[in-house]
């Protein structure tokens, strides 16, 4: 589909974080090389503005895209305006982080969902993470932002792991995705559990931070065990150094412009909602 007469806007939450500056790159590289439409990227400044969020789906709807992929901050509040925007007849399709569906139904929409089962991916990155300790060690984990699915998912699959392998969660608490706020929670957290094994952090930014404070307090490379989960490229040499011993790559670029197909193929065939479709995701180890 060659029209650049369709408009797409893309909404993501912070365009400072690597995750959402490759998603945004590669929609933006799918889209000029493909001619398939305009699109509209846009996205808030840090990983919490949920109300600047629900105001950029709004503005969209009400400048009157064809379509929408929208990443929401909180699964809860973004349903709302999301809702407004499919009864307007706009296609909209959810990506990265699962709306609520129990509020969908209550506002009587279905919007397709592509994205990574990131219960699964985190329970993979927990069993890697598992399969390097004993069993009664002690570990951490730093949460994503509550009100977020994917926080809740990465959770339970982790915890999922801890359970199987007989692991001692000794603390768990949200760092709301960002690595100062991670760097306050972990710093507070391990003053209290020096003798901590691991720590699995629910996106590499906050792993970012949780390094930063191993590192201060004078510890080694693998001396605690980090996992992360996103694969960003800053994370690289920390996995190559041993700093960091896997994330989780959910393929930021690939996401988004499997968003923006998954709409061109509801405007094309008329329908409002054709099934979830599943991204893939690997566990990335260092050197």
């Amino acid at each position: 589909m060659e029209n650049k007469a369709i408009e797409v806007g893309l909404v993501m939450k912070s365009l400072q974080a690597d995750f959402f500056k490759v998603m945004q790159r590669g929609a933006e590289e799918f889209v000029k090389e493909s001619g398939c439409c305009t699109l509209i990227s846009t996205g808030t400044d840090s990983q919490t503005e949920i109300e600047k969020q629900v105001s950029l789906v709004r503005q969209l709807a009400d400048d009157g895209v064809d379509a929408m992929v929208v990443v929401p901050i909180d699964s809860k509040a973004l349903v709302s305006p999301v809702a407004e925007a499919v009864r307007k007849g706009i296609k909209v399709v959810n990506i990265d982080i699962k709306l609520d569906d129990a509020l969908l139904e209550e506002e009587g929409v279905e919007v397709d969902f592509v994205g990574p089962d990131n219960f699964s991916a985190s329970y993979a990155a927990g069993v890697k993470l598992a399969s390097t300790l004993s069993k009664g060690d002690k570990v951490m984990m730093i949460e994503g932002l509550s009100v977020a699915d994917n926080a809740r998912q990465r959770k339970a699959g982790f915890d999922k792991a801890i359970e199987e392998y007989g692991l001692d969660c000794v603390a768990s608490e949200p760092a709301d995705w960002e690595t100062g706020t991670a760097e306050s929670v972990f710093g507070r957290l391990y003053a209290s559990h020096p003798d901590i094994k691991a720590v699995f952090c629910c996106n590499d930014t906050m792993a970012l931070g949780v390094i930063n404070i191993l590192k201060a307090s004078g510890r080694k490379p693998g001396e605690v065990r980090i996992v992360g989960f996103d694969n960003d490229a800053v994370m690289s040499p920390l996995l190559d150094a041993g700093w960091l011993l896997a994330t989780v790559d959910a393929y930021a670029s690939r996401m988004g412009v499997e968003g923006i197909r998954h709409a061109l193929s509801l405007l094309e065939s008329g329908k409002s909602h054709s099934g979830n479709k599943a991204t893939p995701f690997t566990i990335v180890s260092g050197k």
